[in-house]
């Protein structure tokens, strides 16, 4: 797996014991049809190592994080950037960024609080195969 931590390219971060952020990551790939997106799981020493780099380390981030070049998106901002970036009909949800940030982030948090019991989690982080593997950085 790669090592290297692209600058500029986008950067997802997720819970890779999570079921949800899981399938999340496996919509994204196929879509990403430019291979612009990399992968890290928020437990790993990369995940660890960016989120303090971008003073995240502190904060109660449990699913999906965005980095890309210097910003950072988190909860519904992450989800509404990467839909942007994926382009196509994903792009529909980029006017829900006009909502109230308390909202999208309250609908986002209830998902996330219940997440494991929903959609399950996994024993250990998920390990990604073949062309998408250099994509992922460990």
């Amino acid at each position: 797996m790669g090592t290297d931590i692209p600058e500029d390219d986008p950067i997802i971060l997720f819970d890779g014991v999570c079921n949800l952020c899981h399938g999340f990551v496996q919509f994204v790939v196929p879509r990403d049809t430019e291979g612009q997106f990399h992968f890290a799981s928020l437990q790993s020493d990369v995940g660890q190592q960016l989120l303090a780099d971008h003073g995240l380390e502190g904060h109660d981030l449990d699913s999906v994080v965005l980095i890309e070049g210097g910003e950072t998106y988190v909860k519904s901002g992450a989800v509404i950037r990467i839909a942007s970036l994926l382009g196509g009909v994903y792009r529909l949800l980029g006017p829900t960024r006009y909502l109230p940030r308390r909202l999208r982030d309250w609908a986002y948090d209830l998902v996330a609080e219940h997440r494991y019991r929903l959609f399950g989690q996994k024993e250990q982080c998920m390990m990604p195969t073949g062309n998408v593997q250099e994509r992922f950085l460990e």
